[in-house]
């Protein structure tokens, strides 16, 4: 009885537009109410202790140092370095564009700001030099997918802090499924283009190359930069993120000369607001997860889906289904927040890896963010682009399902995902 009122509940305050961070108070509430296993005093105080954690405060960093990038036009020598690079192969532009996406993801960690700062570029190229809009806002959208997963990435952050996992381990397991991300996408874009006509830009020479790659230097330091100082212990995720900021801050400042001190004012109070709703998120799913804890949900959903097999692999492949589900109604934190504590037991009693098993959950809930009705990067692209949704969904669809592939080709093979971490850090 208790869990179908936690899932009647929290379903139908996300359905009549609750607010996540609300609706999850307000399923904690019913849960108190009508079953009496705790009492209304616990909700500041397992707010608070949710959000009084060092490791969040990664969190409004990589929020404001993404910012700071978009807005001091270090994605500008970005594109410029990959246009140069792949400009001269039929419809290269298209795959520069996704490169583009795979090494601001390495800058930002979220895919909205990898869409808006990339997209808000490319898009307006790629229609203007004759490209399809749909097929470019496609391969946009998707290669933008690729920043929750290639680190660093705020919904890894957010649960190696629900999990206790290690958050240094989740950002190098993500490298490789980024990257087969990536390469997927550009796949579907050379599928795409091969009986179109795109055109051609010259060749480069091996000096314009290096120029453009010595202007985007600077932007492509910074993950060089806070990997390098997480694997060799020189600072914690948190402490990247501190690094991030101000290294992005004295990059679009004195080298790009693009951040007033107007604008920095701008980007904080924007990034403030931002990491305001993540946190408040995090703080009512940390009550939500002291609630179902002792309601013994997760024991309740884990005899559940054990019913249907004793096989692991079957049993993640259901929890795969599951979360691609719940990806289409809820975006990719507040899902992690609310879907790690609840199968993260049942993962760990199964003797599946964690670190795995993270990446897979954010992979999954990525997917969401190309996918309607939420799918909130699909919206910007299609404001960016000025086309129609049932446009791009045609042609986005092909590029979802390819996704949905490598995820389950990741729940078969986690290999891929925890040989890197395992190999660096053991």
């Amino acid at each position: 009885m208790v869990l179908q009122i936690f899932i009647i509940s929290i379903f139908v305050l996300l359905l009549i537009g609750v607010p996540i961070s609300f609706a999850i108070l307000g399923t904690v509430g019913v849960l108190i109410v009508t079953t009496g296993l705790t009492q209304f005093a616990i909700i500041p105080t397992y707010m608070f202790s949710g959000i009084n954690n060092f490791a969040l405060m990664a969190i409004p960093f990589f929020i404001l140092s993404g910012d700071i990038m978009n807005e001091g036009k270090l994605s500008e020598s970005l594109i410029g370095f990959c246009r140069k690079l792949l400009g001269h192969i039929r419809g290269g532009l298209g795959y520069a564009a996704v490169l583009a996406c795979m090494m601001f993801a390495c800058l930002s960690g979220a895919a909205v700001a990898t869409v808006s700062a990339i997209g808000g570029i490319m898009l307006p190229m790629l229609i203007k030099d004759g490209y399809d809009a749909a097929d470019s806002t496609a391969v946009v959208c998707t290669g933008a997918c690729t920043g929750p997963i290639i680190p660093p990435s705020i919904p890894m952050v957010v649960y190696g802090v629900v999990s206790g996992v290690s958050v240094t381990k989740m950002f190098i397991g993500g490298i490789v499924p980024g990257l087969i991300a990536g390469i997927l996408v550009m796949g579907s874009w050379y599928l795409m283009g091969r009986k179109k006509n795109y055109p051609v830009e010259p060749r480069q020479s091996a000096r314009e190359i290096l120029r453009s790659a010595k202007k985007a230097v600077p932007a492509m330091m910074m993950p060089v930069i806070m990997m390098g100082g997480m694997l060799t212990g020189i600072f914690t995720p948190t402490e990247a993120g501190v690094i991030a900021v101000v290294y992005a801050f004295i990059i679009a400042r004195f080298v790009n000369h693009s951040m007033p001190m107007k604008t920095l004012r701008k980007v904080m109070i924007s990034s403030a607001k931002s990491s305001a709703v993540v946190l408040l998120v995090v703080g009512a799913t940390n009550v939500l997860a002291s609630v179902i804890t002792v309601a013994r949900i997760p024991q309740m959903i884990g005899a559940a889906l054990t019913s249907l097999s004793s096989n692991p692999l079957v049993i993640l492949c259901v929890i795969n289904v599951i979360l691609l589900v719940v990806g289409l109604f809820v975006d990719t934190i507040p899902a992690v927040t609310l879907m790690g504590p609840i199968f993260l037991p049942i993962i760990t009693n199964l003797g599946i890896d964690p670190v795995a098993f993270g990446v897979i959950l954010v992979f999954a809930l990525v997917i969401g963010l190309v996918t309607p009705p939420v799918g909130s990067v699909l919206y910007i692209g299609c404001g960016i682009s000025e086309i129609r949704l049932v446009d791009l969904l045609k042609s986005i669809t092909p590029i979802v399902f390819l996704f949905i592939a490598e995820l389950f080709l990741l729940t078969v093979f986690p290999q891929l995902i925890t040989a890197l971490p395992n190999l660096i850090i053991g």
